[in-house]
């Protein structure tokens, strides 16, 4: 079954609530990038939280952009999703190996460390949105948690999970987003804080295999879910040669005629998918031609 993300509501309207099963979108972020592990998680919760937080964009040009950058040994992550349930992303470090943490669990806290979340949406305006919040425990749910609380005054409960094979393929991926409408009752919200508390840990659902329908439906079944939207998700790059070719052109004039007298091909990776595009000499050649007609 193909990863899909449902939209909800519940409590008549005064919830409104995301859930993704994104196994296939990690696992093959995972075989794209060669992630360790403790990266796969990271980078998988991540691009988990990219998809749901997408389908949140009402525009389908809007584009959404998280990155992190932190101290920790990964060094960043960057998710790009739109609001059609496509997303792409990568990990600076690809290979970090780090023990398990406290709980037995991998450290992605670990990978990442002190460091900043930026939430970008790109919603077609003269300048994009951008909120920023500091990484408070590296687990991404509860940072991507405090993000919407502090920058877009959202109550707001994320939780993220991946789970791995032994032989380090994605097993479970996927969580959910909750959030208070701004008309939410104080009982409504009492009630939701309690349940909250109470709840297991999002790994815990997936690997009892869980759909995106039954997490809802766990926590906030009591409130009267009610599903309104079902959607494909997968891992998707618009990158080609063409736009690729763009980007050689922005070094600068200089440099790509230093490349085309080395007479030696070249290649160039996209960053999100890994896809490699070579360019001959002679592809080199034309492409100064065309940018001095530019």
């Amino acid at each position: 079954m193909s990863d899909y993300i449902v939209r909800a509501t519940a409590a008549e309207g005064q919830i409104r609530a995301f859930a993704i099963d994104s196994r296939t979108i990690v696992e093959t972020a995972r075989t794209k990038h060669d992630t360790s592990p403790v990266v796969t998680a990271a980078l998988g919760r991540l691009l988990s939280a990219g998809a749901m937080m997408g389908m949140m964009m009402k525009g389908e040009k809007d584009l959404l952009t998280l990155q992190i950058k932190c101290s920790g040994p990964v060094k960043g992550l960057t998710v790009t999703a739109d609001s059609r349930g496509h997303v792409k992303g990568f990990a600076d470090v690809p290979q970090v190996m780090l023990p398990p943490n406290a709980k037995g669990k991998l450290d992605v806290g670990g990978a990442l460390d002190l460091g900043v979340l930026s939430v970008i949406k790109d919603l077609g305006m003269k300048e994009p949105y951008i909120g920023q919040t500091e990484l408070k425990t590296g687990e991404i749910g509860d940072d991507l948690t405090y993000y919407f609380a502090s920058s877009e005054q959202t109550p707001s409960s994320v939780g993220l999970g991946v789970l791995m094979e032994r032989n380090n393929t994605v097993k479970q991926a996927g969580g959910f987003i909750l959030q208070l409408m701004p008309f939410a009752s104080e009982e409504v919200v009492d009630r939701l804080e309690k349940k909250l508390k109470s709840i297991e840990s999002v790994t815990s659902y997936l690997d009892r295999g869980f759909t995106p329908e039954q997490l809802l439906e766990e926590l906030i079944g009591e409130f009267g879910v009610e599903f309104l939207e079902r959607a494909e998700a997968s891992f998707s790059c618009n990158c080609s040669k063409e736009r690729v070719e763009k980007a050689i052109v922005s070094i600068g004039r200089k440099e790509l005629n230093e490349m085309v007298q080395e007479g030696k091909p070249i290649e160039v990776k996209c960053h999100f998918c890994n896809t490699a595009y070579e360019f001959t000499a002679e592809d080199l050649k034309n492409i100064v031609k065309r940018s001095c007609k530019r």
